[in-house]
């Protein structure tokens, strides 16, 4: 081989090399782990994978997420019940997040990089179960100061029910008596405390192992409902909360007041039902309320309400911690650690 055919390979060999050196568009692509499925099913269709890290539109905020709260209806879509819904796979779960504000779109003036933030997500962009989410200003609010992230994560979905439910719909006021089903759970002990904080009277239903907890959290009246029927204790109330349904639902209609109101976040109150006892009802559908959460997080602040968190597991634990929301016997909320708390 000549000198010249040597120095010629050499040359394009070096060109090679300069050129596998030379990061491509996709490589330098920012990444990030997340919990996702590719297919409607049961638990097992979770799977920790890699993925892009989305970017912000122009009203849009990314969130470097440290803790994402665990729901019930992150179980419902997983399996497959929303899938009318039309999302396409893969799917991030999960609308619970607290974390730090990372980037924001350029019509975004409510925050900024480096901002504490707790929101309730909206799975049209991107889940909870991830190292980074997107949201909008109208699902977040700057994080409660005395809360760890993990403790917001706990907060957004299951208060804002709570709130949109007694507040909004039912109108509670002071003075008045609520009945509150299922007063252990996430949106049960959120109730419990915003209505108290209201001024009302709770009365409020959990299983015997959560009886001091009811009480704890500012019941009247703690009913063990394997015990005792609610309603030989519960008569006359102004709202009913229905977080249960089927046969719970069906009993509650003779305990409420004329003029009063039945709140089910699980069913249809039956119209027939409702004219028969001379009340009004209601099926609510939570949505992301900026102002709200806002609202909520200064009662946090003033200690008014307290944020139960009863388990934590990792991101790749997700499957775990959906089995045991599953159970339906959860005290407080399941938070997923994504990160360290920032110092």
């Amino acid at each position: 081989m000549t000198i010249a055919r040597e120095l010629t390979l050499l040359a394009a060999l070096g060109a090679s090399l300069t050129l596998l050196a030379i990061p491509t568009a996709q490589s330098a692509t920012p990444t990030m782990k997340a919990v996702v499925i590719h297919e409607y099913g049961g638990p097992d269709v979770l799977k920790y994978e890699h993925l892009p890290r989305p970017e912000p539109q122009a009203d849009q905020v990314l969130v470097r997420v440290i803790a994402a709260g665990v729901n019930p209806v992150d179980g419902m879509i997983r399996s497959g019940m929303f899938a009318d819904e039309k999302r396409a796979f893969p799917i991030i779960l999960g609308g619970d997040i607290a974390g730090v504000v990372e980037k924001v779109g350029s019509k975004v003036t409510k925050f900024k990089s480096g901002d504490p933030v707790f929101a309730y997500v909206s799975l049209d962009n991107s889940g909870g179960y991830a190292q980074y989410a997107l949201v909008t200003e109208r699902e977040a609010a700057p994080k409660p100061k005395s809360l760890m992230y993990v403790e917001a994560a706990a907060v957004p979905i299951v208060a804002l029910t709570a709130w949109q439910a007694l507040i909004d719909t039912a109108k509670l006021g002071s003075g008045q008596t609520v009945l509150i089903h299922g007063g252990s759970g996430g949106v049960g002990s959120f109730a419990i405390q915003i209505a108290k904080a209201r001024g009302a009277k709770v009365i409020a239903t959990a299983s015997s192992a959560n009886q001091d907890f009811l009480k704890q959290l500012g019941a009247d009246v703690a009913i063990d409902y394997t015990k005792e029927k609610f309603e030989d204790v519960a008569k006359d109330v102004d709202v009913v909360l229905d977080s249960i349904g089927r046969d719970t639902l069906v009993r509650s209609y003779g305990v409420v007041k004329k003029g009063g109101i039945i709140v089910s976040l699980v069913a249809s109150p039956k119209q027939s039902e409702l004219e028969k006892h001379g009340i009004r009802g209601a099926a609510l559908s939570v949505d992301p309320n900026s102002e709200e959460l806002n609202e909520i997080g200064k009662l946090i602040d003033e200690k008014k309400i307290r944020v139960i968190v009863s388990q934590t597991f990792p991101l790749p634990e997700a499957m775990k911690a959906q089995e045991q929301v599953a159970t339906g016997h959860t005290r407080g909320k399941i938070v997923l650690k994504i990160a360290d708390e920032p110092k």
